[in-house]
């Protein structure tokens, strides 16, 4: 089958952390469609499941897999990634040698790399998408930094789904000073998410919706359903769990989910009252875009949540409970917090394509 065709062929590649660095490159993916390109999606695990789901009419190539767990001991998250640092460096070059193949195999003209280090190629122009330009890390933080900045570097333009002055959403972490700044080929494109917002009735007093790594996202949703078992409301429980069909379970006042696509997804939140989820960066464009209420439960153990989720409540905006520590009690904070609101703001998709 030839690929050499009048519409530009991009390779748009997602990591597999949970789901959202998938779930944000689904705008990116409908936008190249209806501007006249070809994407072809690459990623592994859960996000290419959810992705060919979503765009069952594109080709979906696997990329290896850097199989990163979390620890049910909070601190250990960066220990294992120290522990597993050699399959990933090792994962970093089977991704540029299949890109390299690729770029000839599918006469691709550009790729976009969501955090995904390995996937660029030298001959073609190559996007990096993160909020992180700074990787929190503890003590180690001073050298993440540097290690992934170096990196981001090598790439041609760098997209921050992000505004580079206040208000902002990833403060210290996507945010560098002047001098450092000059050394990227920088582009904050504003608040990227796959939903918008619908005036519709509200049908659910709380929505559930969790993601992530196991064991984390499993232990999570063992505490949220027993916690609930005092709450009287209605609640929409979405458990992130993406398998080949959609299972639909009524328990009492509760309506389970394995998970849901895009639109579905999107219906619900806005039907929802308050969203109980993780405080991960995608998750905050979405219910940014949305005008949500919510309420975060950090991953244990995961700095770049924990430091999100203090964020939004010392600006009086969501709060949030360490996972351990959470009751239903604390959705009764929600009134004291506004909430996301007020955030507008249009991507110029043709702006950031014409690079290509």
């Amino acid at each position: 089958m030839s690929f050499r065709n009048s519409r530009k062929n991009i390779l748009v590649a997602p990591l597999n952390w949970g789901l959202g660095h998938a779930t944000r490159c689904i705008p990116i993916i409908r936008e190249l469609k209806k501007n006249g390109f070809n994407p072809i999606i690459a990623s592994d695990g859960i996000a290419l499941d959810l992705l060919t789901k979503e765009f069952p009419d594109l080709i979906c190539l696997e990329l290896p897999s850097h199989n990163i767990k979390y620890s049910k001991k909070n601190a250990s998250l960066k220990l294992n990634l120290i522990k597993n640092s050699p399959r990933i460096i090792k994962t970093f070059f089977s991704e540029k040698k299949l890109v390299k193949k690729w770029v000839s195999e599918y006469n691709l003209v550009g790729i976009i790399s969501d955090n995904r280090l390995g996937v660029r190629n030298n001959k073609i122009k190559s996007v990096y998408i993160t909020h992180q330009l700074n990787i929190l890390s503890g003590n180690t933080t001073w050298i993440s930094s540097k290690i992934h900045q170096f990196f981001i570097r090598k790439f041609d333009e760098c997209w921050i789904p992000d505004f580079k002055k206040f208000p902002n959403f990833s403060g210290f972490l996507g945010h560098v000073n002047k001098v450092k700044s000059k050394k990227f080929n920088l582009k904050y494109i504003g608040i990227l998410s796959r939903f918008e917002k619908q005036n519709i009735p509200i049908k659910y007093d709380l929505m559930v919706v969790l993601s992530g790594l196991e064991p984390q996202r499993s232990i999570l949703e063992k505490k949220m359903i027993f916690e609930l078992e005092n709450y009287t409301g209605n609640v929409i429980f979405v458990k992130g769990i993406i398998e080949p069909e959609q299972i639909q379970e009524r328990v009492g006042n509760i309506i389970f989910y394995n998970f849901m696509q895009s639109n579905q997804l999107e219906k619900t939140l806005n039907e929802s009252e308050i969203v109980v989820c993780r405080s991960g960066y995608s998750t905050i464009m979405d219910l940014a875009k949305l005008e949500k209420k919510a309420f975060f439960i950090p991953t244990p153990g995961q700095f770049e949540q924990e430091y999100l989720a203090k964020k939004f409540k010392q600006n009086g905006l969501i709060p949030y409970q360490k996972q351990n520590y959470f009751t239903i009690d604390n959705l009764n904070e929600g009134i004291l917090y506004k909430g996301f609101s007020n955030f507008n703001s249009k991507i110029v998709w043709e702006d950031l394509f014409c690079f290509f």
